[in-house]
């Protein structure tokens, strides 16, 4: 069956390629034999339909012209389907390769091996199997479990502006927010939309997976300019936490949170199975350490213990 159904698609691409007019369904099924032995018209439209977008998903790009008598027909255009020449060299198309590895935990998967299958067919060189011999103990990936992420890549990507429910952590219920996305950021496991906020008339970065609901695109352009790059990277590291301005005390049970223990400047071991650590913190830090739960007291500043504790009670209330 893949067999044949490989076949009946290379036959409907060279029929589109080879044409110099758009051709009609009557006349493709005329000229493909597995068409042509299609049962009833129905069962022909359905394979054909079915065909013609696996054919586009391959990267064929398919014009639609309707003629004088108001008949459909299709083509594929030489021009349309040439790759210019590939000159990336070994390092890059290494580069990209890896790329397309980090994502295979998306729903970006198919779309970046796919693309990957189409520029090495065009030419762009192997990787270096030596890459992978001294990386092979490494896999790069970025998780990515929000229902969120998709639509927010492509309203930041279309510069659409959106509307979401979020749920602080320090809040029981939900609110709407209007957003005009600009990028988003990968920071210690968790995704984070940096914006501007419509409502609020402020910079804003907000964590995917405290978004509940469905993100909905709106009408309209930007209100506000888009910084660059490095700004909202910086924004993005500031609001979780990354940038330091001061330094937190706290206890740690002893064999737990790695994490913490990774980024602290001091430990000292206090027993009955706690450890203290100094933490130098920026904004954030009291929402990361809600998630070590029982494992984790603040000692000081008092203003962080009293965040952590906010943050539990508004968990317990749920």
């Amino acid at each position: 069956m893949a067999i044949a159904k490989a076949e009946r698609l290379m036959n409907l691409a060279l029929c589109l390629l080879g044409t110099r007019r758009p051709l009609s369904k009557r006349e493709l099924r005329g000229s493909i034999e597995a068409y042509l032995e299609a049962g009833s018209d129905d069962s022909f439209n359905r394979m054909f339909e079915r065909d013609k977008d696996d054919l586009r998903e391959l990267g064929l790009v398919i014009a639609t012209v309707e003629n004088l008598d108001g008949e459909t027909g299709y083509l594929a255009r030489r021009d349309s389907n040439r790759l210019p020449p590939i000159t990336l060299d070994a390092e890059e198309a290494a580069a990209l390769g890896l790329a397309a590895k980090v994502w295979q935990q998306a729903r970006l998967a198919g779309a970046a091996s796919g693309a990957l299958q189409k520029l090495r067919a065009a030419g762009m060189p192997e990787a270096e199997d030596a890459y992978e011999a001294q990386h092979s103990a490494l896999e790069p990936r970025i998780p990515v479990h929000e229902t969120a992420f998709e639509p927010l890549m492509l309203a930041c990507r279309d510069r659409r502006p959106v509307v979401f429910d979020y749920r602080k952590s320090t809040a029981a219920r939900p609110e709407t927010r209007q957003v005009e996305p600009w990028t988003l950021e990968c920071w210690r496991g968790h995704w984070y939309l940096a914006g501007w906020d419509r409502d609020r008339g402020a910079e804003r970065v907000f964590r995917l997976s405290r978004i509940t609901g469905k993100v909905r695109s709106r009408q309209g352009s930007f209100t506000a300019p888009v910084p660059d790059v490095v700004t909202v990277r910086e924004t993005v590291e500031s609001w979780a936490g990354e940038t330091a301005t001061r330094t937190a005390r706290i206890k740690l049970r002893t064999d737990a949170g790695y994490p913490l223990r990774a980024r602290a400047t001091a430990v000292r071991e206090l027993g009955d199975g706690w450890d203290e650590l100094e933490i130098p913190y920026g904004h954030g830090l009291d929402a990361w350490l809600v998630e070590f739960g029982p494992d984790v007291v603040v000692l000081e500043p008092a203003d962080l213990r009293a965040d952590v504790v906010d943050r539990l009670r508004a968990v317990a209330k749920g």
